[in-house]
């Protein structure tokens, strides 16, 4: 049994979330603008943080909410903090299942700070506790919490409007108008794309297909094929034994040390850290 330390990174990683524990004496965290939604929970300590031309700080126990193409910042010291990135197609279906929307709806959450709820704060530290004491039968634990976690939010924060041109496709949950563009960046991610490639995948002109992107992720399509970079290189670390520069080279980066810069400003650590803080399926 894994016992928590001064200092503490505890990685689970699946397809569709990824729970990032923390326990650090001075926390620092950048989040840029992903395609995924982001929860920071704070489980111990103090946070000041910006979001969205917002600033504030969180104390004691809270949660720090941030949509798909958002960026925010945290820092604190002797801070205890859970990060869980959410799949959009794992919130919707977590709202279809539950009946709280049809496959076409958007989804986004009204506040960007959460605090004074007792039940997430006891869902989030029970998933914590998951990451940091290894027992038997983890893996179905940790998938159970989460579905709770999605469920919680979608009952108590969520904002749910109609979106017909949302469609589920080999990308993901994507705007069927930049489909095609989305699956030639996953399908090339070790290629160096430029603009006019991307958009004529989906029979635009970059000018209009750069302004339909950036609205319809949040992300210009260049910072949107970076996100996707590293969501491969986190696999790629996950799931086999390459090495550092392999990996740098499959997911399109001609330099180890400018991709290590880079999976560092998205990921929150070193790749090499990263694989090390990993829990191993």
């Amino acid at each position: 049994m894994a016992r928590s330390t001064d200092h503490t990174d505890r990685i689970f990683l699946r397809p569709s979330y990824t729970v990032h524990y923390r326990k650090v004496r001075a926390f620092r965290w950048s989040g840029e603008a992903r395609p995924v939604y982001t929860a920071v929970f704070l489980l111990k300590g103090a946070l000041s943080y910006e979001a969205k031309s917002r600033t504030g700080k969180l104390k004691g126990r809270g949660a720090l909410l941030i949509e798909p193409g958002e960026a925010a910042t945290a820092r604190g010291e002797q801070a205890e903090v859970m990060i869980l990135t959410l799949d959009p197609t794992l919130v919707l279906d977590g709202a279809i299942r539950a009946r709280l929307a049809r496959a076409e709806a958007h989804i986004s959450f009204r506040p960007h700070t959460i605090e004074r709820d007792e039940r997430l704060e006891r869902l989030a530290r029970d998933l914590a506790d998951e990451l940091v004491y290894e027992e038997a039968g983890q893996e179905a634990v940790v998938g159970a919490l989460i579905e709770q976690v999605v469920i919680h939010l979608l009952r108590r924060y969520a904002n749910l409007r109609r979106a017909d041109e949302l469609e589920l496709s080999r990308a993901g949950l994507i705007d069927r108008r930049i489909r095609r563009a989305v699956e030639l960046m996953q399908a090339h991610l070790d290629r160096d794309l430029s603009l006019e490639a991307i958009a004529a995948a989906a029979h635009l002109s970059p000018f209009h297909f750069a302004r339909l992107f950036k609205k319809a992720t949040g992300l210009s399509p260049h910072a949107y094929l970076a996100a996707l970079r590293i969501a491969r290189a986190q696999t790629l670390l996950a799931e086999t034994d390459l090495s550092i520069t392999e990996v740098s080279a499959r997911v399109g980066y001609e330099s180890p040390s400018h991709f290590a810069k880079a999976f560092r400003q998205s990921a929150g650590l070193p790749p090499r850290a990263f694989r090390a803080a990993l829990i191993p399926r």
